[in-house]
């Protein structure tokens, strides 16, 4: 059996409560424990972008694929804005 690989482990003080909030409602969200939830946060700031700029023009073409060919006109997206105003 291989010997566990230890871990660090850091101490973070100071932690503004509005942003303390914030992370304890995304770790509920998540299904998470705080910790999970700040190691995924750092994850998405720090690790770079496994996804190349090709990868995203293929996921911009294939939902581009599946929409409704319709174009939308002016009348169109002032009739959609103003829906529902009084």
């Amino acid at each position: 059996m291989e010997a566990s690989k230890k871990m660090a482990a850091i101490t973070v003080k100071n932690i503004p409560d509005n942003l303390y909030e914030s992370l304890k409602i995304s770790a509920t969200t998540h299904r998470r424990s705080i910790n999970s939830e700040l190691i995924v946060c750092l994850e998405k700031v720090l690790l770079p972008s496994k996804a190349t700029p090709q990868d995203h023009i293929s996921v911009a073409r294939k939902l581009r694929s599946q929409a409704k060919n319709t174009l939308l006109t002016d009348k169109d997206l002032n009739n959609a804005k103003n829906t529902g105003r009084r």
